[in-house]
């Protein structure tokens, strides 16, 4: 029971249930955006005449609802899009601008083209003795300009 309460307490646990959580509230928000905003906006600019939600085609008695095949669709690549935009881009941008100014801490030995670390004498791979590293030797990572950040 004690690790089982110590598991229930540890950091990524409580993490990933708000996480969820939140996912939920998210796609609650972007249902109800696809449904009662995108979708009468799709259909009002193709004469108004399509409900999305009631497209449906009966084939042998059975009735296939393709229209609400097309909203959640239309919901994943909403939610897709605020994921990325509101969530990884912003988080790979602060990476990178976290990373610009580190210097590099390892480099490749020039015998078997593994990376070693930049002050070490000999190659922990191949046990060849290597030169000390000269700023040539050592991979300089790119300084963004002022106004653009690294490449992702």
């Amino acid at each position: 029971m004690k690790g089982f309460k110590k598991f229930l307490m540890q950091g990524n646990f409580v993490t990933l249930a708000v996480a969820v959580v939140i996912g939920v509230a998210l796609n609650a928000v972007v249902q109800a955006l696809v449904s009662d905003l995108i979708t009468p906006l799709i259909t009002a600019a193709g004469g108004g005449k399509v409900n999305f939600g009631s497209l449906k085609v009966t084939v042998g008695g059975s009735v296939f609802a393709y229209g609400a095949v097309l909203n959640a669709l239309l919901s994943f690549f909403v939610i897709a899009a605020v994921v990325y935009y509101l969530l990884v881009a912003p988080s790979n941008r602060l990476t990178a601008l976290a990373n610009r100014n580190k210097a590099a801490t390892t480099r490749e030995c020039p015998e078997c083209l593994s990376t070693i670390p930049v002050g070490a004498k000999r190659c922990m791979y191949c046990t060849a003795e290597v030169a000390p590293a000269t700023l040539t030797d050592v991979p300089q990572q790119r300084r963004p300009g002022r106004h653009h950040l690294a490449s992702e």
